[in-house]
């Protein structure tokens, strides 16, 4: 963002709480408390959006660390949407992956609706034909 911009950006994992939120006030399925306090702590990276001092943007990347990375967990809450925060988010996500994630790494993602655009932007493309995303929903 630039010197006049409202918000700014930190690099670490959100508490329990403020993922839940973000999650659920984005969009986003909802975690219980017990399934975020198990699967946080192992984040390989972790940006937060604030706006003073409340969080109104995460993202995140998850994986084994030098194989299989995924980004996931793009969020912004609604009031603070068209602003260029995805992109804020996705352009620290995209350093973290240029300067730690190994060349031969898998880095993926599963883009909802126009996510895809936005993605796009930061050099992820369609797999499909040759793959498909596929999920198991219990």
């Amino acid at each position: 963002m630039t010197a006049a911009s409202p918000y700014t950006t930190r690099l670490a994992i959100p508490s329990i709480a403020t993922y839940q939120h973000l999650r659920v006030a984005a969009g986003l399925s909802a975690k219980t408390t017990a399934a975020a306090a198990r699967g946080l702590p192992n984040s390989l990276f972790a940006v937060q959006v604030l706006h003073g001092d409340e969080v109104v943007g995460m993202g995140r990347i998850i994986g084994d660390g030098g194989c299989f990375f995924q980004v996931v967990d793009i969020a912004v809450l609604p009031a603070h949407q068209g602003k260029g925060l995805g992109k804020l988010i996705m352009r620290e996500i995209r350093q973290f992956i240029d300067r730690d994630v190994p060349e031969s790494a898998y880095v993926s993602l599963i883009a909802d609706g126009q996510a895809q655009d936005l993605y796009a932007q930061f050099g992820f493309k369609h797999t499909a034909p040759a793959s498909v995303g596929m999920a198991l929903k219990r």
